[in-house]
């Protein structure tokens, strides 16, 4: 087998040291930067002769670790840091907005460092723009350690067709929801006795919100389930702490007359995944599996690079060799230099060895054991996205065969390098990921298909989630459409067990949503790249 060099390792992919405190970085030399303009900056601690000049850009490592709360810097600094960083990194930087900050805050100005266009569809263009406490990013990213009660909701918005429902769709491990004995396809009826379905007033959605999301260890929630068959609603009260993620559940084998077929819940792309999808491909490798179902329903992305070393374990040495999972393309100020390392651009590799990213559980440089697929089918929904899509996308690109179950992705073709300053690290959208073949174009997802036409068209069938079964259970609606497909070539007809994805619904008050707006939430929705340090 052929290891990656450390050289090529820390020029394309991530390691499991994050960018920390309060610098900048490092991370592009000046001469590299691209940001030649003028804009005066003093030498004092309080850099007080900055100022905003229209068009005018200051190099943003100049401008970093100057912060209000180390008293080295003052808000105006760290705006100006943002507003050059943008400029320079930003994959639609030429979209971007020129304003003054001094209107604002550090993080409103943060939120207008945007592109305000629409997509070739009219949905927004950057919906993928955020920034977080580094401690919370670092802790979150590591161990997965997130504030909640080991519950994972389908949310389903009230919309002149369809009521409000919260649907249980699976739960962690060793959690508050699993003491209370909480199961895939329980509703929750209400919420500290605000009912889900009728609730109607802004008050009222931001009870359930409160409930369903909370925000500090030791809240303590009410909730009135239904659970799955059950007849009689039963009251439970949990009390959210900080609960470990585990990314990679439920694998199975699945004897069959035609061999052996494999089953992995991979949930997220974080850094403790990278020993479960080892110990996981391991185990089905010593049986013999001769196909496998991902299941990729949950999962909203990550580290870039774990879906690079799944897609190898997948594929394996011989259909990967000298073929790359993914070229990063940033904006037109760097055809040929990634701004963020200050290296030339190379591609990333379908990465055959642990890079470490939890040292406690696994260390870099061992070789990863493979498959040797042909073929693959993935289970999904609108939650699967980014680097769950780049999977797909970079197995399709060395014509691994890709069947997708389930509904259409979320379509997240775009990336970041979290990027650290004065104790936030920000996310800003700074390159497209294509595969071997050149693709990319998937903003609007991945569809299911049982006749494709376009690029984005993938074979498979159009199936919605079955919340009556357990997940890998072979009779659960997804899953089981994966083997009819396997066996026949073709997807099952269609009953009412076996639903189609439901329809969009055609307009959904914004303002009566349920939706998770923590920070905590965002890495587990995205395609991240992290640097050495």
């Amino acid at each position: 087998m052929k290891l990656l060099s450390t050289s090529v390792l820390s020029t394309v992919i991530v390691s499991s040291l994050l960018l920390a405190g309060c610098s900048g970085g490092g991370l592009v030399d000046e001469t590299n930067s691209g940001n030649t303009g003028g804009g005066s900056i003093g030498s004092g601690s309080g850099g007080s002769t900055l100022t905003w000049v229209e068009g005018e850009f200051t190099p943003y490592p100049n401008l970093a670790n100057q912060c209000v709360a180390n008293s080295t810097g003052s808000a105006l600094n760290e705006k100006l840091w943002l507003r050059s960083w943008s400029n320079d990194t930003y994959l639609w930087y030429s979209e971007i907005p020129d304003n003054d900050p001094a209107p604002y805050s550090v993080s409103e100005y943060f939120d207008i460092l945007k592109t305000t266009e629409l997509s070739e569809t009219g949905n927004e263009k950057d919906k993928f723009h955020f920034s977080m406490s580094t401690a919370e990013w670092e802790q979150l990213n590591q161990s997965g350690a997130s504030v909640g009660y080991g519950l994972n909701f389908h949310l389903q918005q009230a919309s002149a067709s369809v009521d409000r429902k919260i649907t249980v769709t699976y739960t962690e491990p060793n959690s508050p929801a699993t003491s209370a004995n909480i199961e895939r396809g329980a509703v929750i009826v209400s919420i500290n006795g605000v009912s889900v379905k009728d609730a109607n007033d802004s008050a009222s959605i931001s009870q359930l919100n409160q409930g369903l999301f909370p925000e500090s260890n030791g809240q303590q929630t009410r909730f009135t389930l239904l659970d799955l068959g059950a007849s009689q609603t039963r009251d439970v009260t949990l009390s959210a702490q900080t609960v470990m993620s585990t990314p990679v559940q439920n694998v199975d084998l699945i004897p069959t007359d035609n061999g052996t077929v494999g089953y992995i819940q991979f949930n997220s792309h974080i850094a403790t995944a990278e020993r479960g999808l080892v110990d996981a491909i391991t185990s089905l490798r010593s049986n013999n599996v001769n196909d496998l179902v991902l299941d990729l329903r949950y999962n909203g992305g990550g580290l870039l690079a774990l879906a690079s070393q799944l897609g190898y374990m997948i594929a394996g040495e011989q259909a990967t060799q000298n073929r790359i999972f993914e070229r990063s393309t940033f904006n037109n100020k760097y055809p040929n230099t990634n701004p963020v390392t200050g290296e030339a651009l190379a591609p990333m590799p379908f990465i055959d060895e642990s890079i470490g990213f939890n040292t406690d559980l696994l260390g870099a440089g061992q070789a990863l054991p493979s498959l040797n697929l042909n073929r693959l089918y993935v289970l999904t929904t609108s939650d699967t996205c980014s680097a769950s899509e780049a999977l797909m996308n970079g197995l399709r690109g060395i014509d691994i065969e890709v069947i997708q179950i389930g509904d259409t992705t979320c379509g997240k073709p775009y990336g970041f390098y979290p990027t650290p300053n004065c104790g936030t690290t920000y996310f800003t959208i700074q390159f497209k990921g294509e595969n071997n073949k050149g693709f990319g174009d998937y903003s609007d997802g991945f569809i299911p298909s049982t006749s494709p036409t376009l690029a984005s068209e993938i074979s498979g069938c159009d199936i919605g989630d079955d919340f009556s079964k357990p997940l890998g259970d072979v009779n659960e609606a997804m899953l089981s459409a994966a083997l009819f497909y396997r066996d026949n070539n073709r997807c099952p007809a269609v009953s009412a067990a076996m639903a189609k994805s439901a329809p969009k619904p055609q307009f959904i008050d914004q303002g009566f949503m349920l939706q998770d707006t923590r920070m905590q939430n965002v890495l587990f929705n995205n395609r991240i790249l992290t640097q050495v340090k």
